[in-house]
């Protein structure tokens, strides 16, 4: 057998396990890259869904003891915020999330925490123009957690 076979054989097997290696290799990154973004997509989900829970069951907490004794509604609300899983899923995304979205997202538990305390304490009332200000605090921050949900999503896509 010639040299020349042997060496054309050894460097076309070269060849074709590089190529599987590398092609493999990308697969892999991509594969890893769009579980990553599900991953991220459903933890910022879960969490938008708990700050919207909480902020209902605090909603409600509140009016239901309205009119009763302060230390009622304050025990009622406080409660439905740590029945809500904020705490918990606010951990978990400052913990995994990249962090200009963990940034955002702590703006929206600020102003839910916020809410919190305007429920707890009774005043002002839901329907007055000063609770009013303190719920679009809370929903612009999270519209702006939105968009830097999606942002963060479409560029790693």
């Amino acid at each position: 057998m010639e040299w020349t076979t042997l060496a054309a054989t050894g460097l076309g097997a070269v060849v074709g396990v590089g190529s599987t290696l590398l092609a493999d290799r990308v697969r892999w990154r991509r594969e890893t890259g769009e579980r990553d973004r599900r991953e991220r997509r459903d933890l910022y989900v879960t969490c938008l869904t708990r700050y919207r829970l909480a902020y209902e069951d605090m909603h409600t907490a509140a009016l239901a003891h309205r009119d009763g004794p302060a230390g009622r509604r304050d025990a009622a609300v406080r409660d439905a915020f740590r029945g809500s899983g904020c705490d918990e899923i606010r951990e978990t995304v400052l913990l995994c999330a990249p962090e200009e979205t963990t940034a955002v997202m702590e703006d929206v538990y600020t102003t839910l925490r916020g809410l919190l305390e305007v429920y707890a304490a009774g005043d002002p009332a839901p329907d007055t123009p000063e609770f009013q200000e303190h719920r679009l605090r809370h929903a612009q921050a999270v519209w702006t957690a939105r968009a830097a949900m999606r942002a963060a999503l479409e560029r790693d896509a």
